[in-house]
């Protein structure tokens, strides 16, 4: 699944990051962008793109009225360095919300939340790959190869059959981007492809010869998902 996409901000230093960003992200197409608020609403509406990344704070017409404007609005990021927007943008059922400066890794958050939730929403299939960050290199991994994940620290460690990637990110922000349908979490430090699972020994569950703890809380929980408590 590619979406297409569009950027509006009024700074051209601000465009030239985010439209580096796209260029390394395999599931976005970018379609243009304007530094005048009022063109590129026109772009929109004459492009259509699914997915609008949106300066707030921009001369002659910011994104919330420029939002507010559009007769048909497509999937919005809003973009900007002024925290105190934040609730204002949500209220416009905004998909996500990014602060200047924009670290890539945030960035590939809002991207893989999008991507879940118009898939989700009948927009085409759903996601098959995660987008990982993990030093200098951009891994696009396979859903269907991820064992597990185990929080590390400010890290994630994200165990695959073939390979161990390591991003500078959270257990919390990962879950996010992964659907509920195949990943469940079984304790406050991991989550786990459900289909990966061996089999359960007591208060353990066995994926890729490995034995990962469940937690007391989410036990009963597992056990629904895989109606094993029957």
């Amino acid at each position: 699944m590619v979406l297409s996409c569009y950027i509006i901000d009024d700074e051209p230093p601000a465009i030239r990051v985010l439209e580096h960003y796209i260029h390394q992200a395999p599931q976005l197409q970018l379609l243009g962008s304007a530094s005048d608020a009022v063109q590129g609403m026109q772009a929109v509406q004459e492009l259509q793109p699914q997915l609008l990344f949106l300066d707030i704070n921009m001369p002659r017409l910011s994104g919330i009225s420029l939002v507010k404007a559009l007769p048909n609005p497509p999937a919005v990021v809003f973009t900007t360095a002024y925290p105190e927007y934040a609730l204002e943008g949500f209220e416009l059922e905004a998909m996500d919300y990014l602060l200047k400066p924009i670290s890539f890794e945030r960035f590939l958050k809002a991207v893989n939340k999008a991507h879940r939730q118009m898939a989700a929403q009948g927009a085409s299939e759903p996601p098959s790959f995660l987008l990982l960050q993990a030093g200098r290199k951009l891994y696009r991994v396979p859903l269907e190869e991820i064992l597990y994940l185990q929080a590390y620290g400010d890290y994630v460690k994200v165990f695959t059959a073939k390979q161990l990637y390591v991003p500078k990110t959270t257990l919390n922000q990962l879950e996010e981007e992964l659907p509920e349908s195949t990943f469940f979490r079984i304790h406050r430090s991991y989550v786990i492809s459900l289909s990966q699972i061996k089999y359960l020994e007591g208060n353990f569950v066995v994926i890729g010869g490995e034995k990962i703890p469940i937690g007391r809380s989410y036990r009963e929980g597992l056990l629904k998902r895989l109606e094993w408590g029957k």
